[in-house]
């Protein structure tokens, strides 16, 4: 508990790394490219009807919009525009989204609070090291499956947390309390596996972490105190929560392994367990030379249980088999493919789904958090061939440039507030550590008056 909460106190003057300041940049363009294309799916777009209805005091920027929102509101708001669908970072090693939540949390607590860029980014990275080593040392997916509670809300909680109180510039003491309110608040349910709407999955993901994340901070900011040591002592966190790993893994490498550096952007804006997959069928597209006529069956083998999450899913950028046969047709998947609804019922993809098996496999499961899968085509001259894909360009194994990263996000985002507007985002987002307060980001996320 000292190790930690010192490290979350000192987070935010301590220099970070090269490197770690770098996708440290990227994973906050990455994020806000997910909140500002979200604004245009159905999700985002009830996000800002809620915004517009529960505004409070006119603090915090709400992007890709002209609202203003208390810096609680905006954090909720935010984080459901951030996973209106699969477009934001994952980290597989704890199965969560870190940045859905971290961001957000951090972006309201710098305009509340008057913060610099500077302390923005430091924050930010503090929460990606924070709330993945939570359930990481619970047991990621397989205590999803086990407990039926949800990882990417808890690790956001915490994250979220964080990342918040940097940003309010909290003490040692102050982050003991903090960790306090924020295992109280930590919460939420697997059941959003069954949401068909992705809109209460974007609050579990992303808007009720980084509510529940930023509150906590206020709550201490505002001068409550709360336990000293929840992770010891009568009903304790770790007594509630029955961690599978030994406790110690959450101070594991603190200060020497960033977990920001082991978070994948997505290089297709689809859920986490299709990645591979569409890797391995762009792979055989291209190196085939075959076209969707001249396909008889396509079988995708994933792991067991990421099989289940995107198995014939009623979403379409979550399900797997509709995906693969969009790609058949299209030779890629767009981020307008993958949220084209109408599609799921188009004839054309239909007759492509009906060739695709998705096969659960156990041995691929054994290789988690690695999402490694084997995807066979079967041609109708007689030939099958094969691609098995372990590191998708995006993973931590495998990482995008930076230029490959903007322009991802200049892809999401132009077309919503320009491409002039895009270009001095990103040119201030990877200059950010001059950014003297995160106000002036406010012109640069949100529509033109």
């Amino acid at each position: 508990m000292t190790t930690l909460s010192t490290y979350m106190a000192e987070a935010a003057n301590k220099k970070l790394p090269d490197a770690v300041q770098e996708k440290s940049k990227q994973m906050i363009l990455d994020t806000l490219a997910a909140m500002i294309s979200g604004s245009q799916l159905p999700p985002g777009k009830f996000a800002l009807g809620f915004a517009r209805a529960y505004q409070g005091d006119k603090v915090a920027t709400i992007p890709a919009s002209n609202l203003l929102c208390g810096p609680i509101e905006a954090a909720l708001v935010n984080g459901m525009l951030a996973h209106s669908d699969e477009t934001d970072d994952t980290h597989p090693p704890s199965q969560s989204h870190p940045g859905c939540s971290v961001v957000p949390s951090a972006l309201a607590a710098g305009e509340k609070f008057g913060a610099s860029g500077e302390r923005f980014l430091r924050a930010v990275a503090l929460g990606y090291d924070v709330g993945p080593r939570v359930t990481a040392t619970l047991g990621k997916l397989q205590y999803m499956v086990a407990t039926h509670r949800s990882t990417h809300a808890i690790s956001g909680t915490f994250g979220s947390a964080a990342s918040a109180a940097c940003m309010a510039g909290l003490s040692a003491q102050q982050m003991r309390w903090l960790l306090s309110y924020t295992s109280q608040s930590a919460s939420g349910l697997a059941s959003w596996q069954r949401d068909t709407q992705h809109i209460e999955k974007s609050f579990d993901f992303g808007g009720m972490p980084a509510r529940n994340g930023i509150t906590a901070a206020l709550l201490v900011q505002a001068g409550g105190t709360a336990l000293d040591d929840i992770f010891s002592g009568a009903d304790n966190f770790l007594e509630a929560f029955k961690p599978m790993n030994d406790p110690s893994m959450l101070i594991e490498a603190l200060g020497e392994r960033y977990e920001i550096m082991r978070t994948d952007v997505k290089k297709w804006t689809v859920g986490a367990p299709i990645q591979a997959p569409l890797d391995a069928l762009d792979t055989l597209l291209k190196r085939e030379k075959f076209s969707a006529p001249q396909v008889k069956q396509v079988v995708v083998r994933v792991a067991t249980d990421e099989a289940a999450i995107v198995n014939n899913r009623e979403i379409s950028d979550i399900n797997l088999q509709h995906l693969i046969a969009v790609m058949l047709l299209d030779k890629t998947v767009s981020f307008k493919a993958a949220h084209d609804v109408a599609r799921m019922k188009d004839p054309a993809v239909l007759r492509e789904r009906a060739k695709v098996q998705l096969v659960p496999d156990d041995e691929l499961e054994k290789l988690m958090p690695q999402r490694t899968d084997i995807v066979e085509v079967t041609l109708t001259d007689g030939r099958t061939v094969r691609e098995r894909v372990g590191t998708v360009r995006g993973t931590a194994a495998n990482p995008m440039t930076k230029n490959e990263v903007i322009g991802e996000a200049r892809d999401l985002i132009a077309p919503v507030l320009g491409a002039a507007t895009f270009q001095k985002l990103s040119d201030t987002v990877f200059a950010i550590e001059r950014v003297k307060s995160l106000n002036e980001l406010r012109p640069l996320i949100q529509l033109a008056s």
